[in-house]
């Protein structure tokens, strides 16, 4: 999976489509990041003691990676991700603006 934490994304489809926010986590084994402030749904959670209270909270769920992409921080543009190889390693490149990410 090309998108990591902390990436930049501009969700490109769903409720959500047209943000741009930040990734919080990914999950490399089901393709899945979560997005701030987008795809966020509402919980019902019990009473845990007897004189608490139950309550609505809102927890954001996890998008797909299909549905985001990544947004360069040099160019600005959201775009897709090459690799490229050197002596020092492996690194991500912007496929707009060729500069490394």
């Amino acid at each position: 999976m090309k998108i990591k934490k902390g990436d930049t994304v501009l969700i490109i489809s769903g409720k959500d489509k047209g943000k741009k926010a930040k990734v919080l986590e990914a999950f490399p084994r089901q393709d899945k990041v979560i997005v701030e402030g987008a795809n966020i749904v509402k919980k019902h959670r019990r009473p845990r003691q007897e004189k608490e209270k139950g309550q609505i909270i809102e927890v954001p769920k996890p998008i797909d990676v299909s549905n985001v992409k990544l947004v360069c921080p040099k160019c600005g543009q959201p775009t897709r991700l090459g690799y490229r190889l050197t002596e020092k390693g492996k690194y991500r490149i912007c496929k707009k603006c060729n500069q490394e990410i």
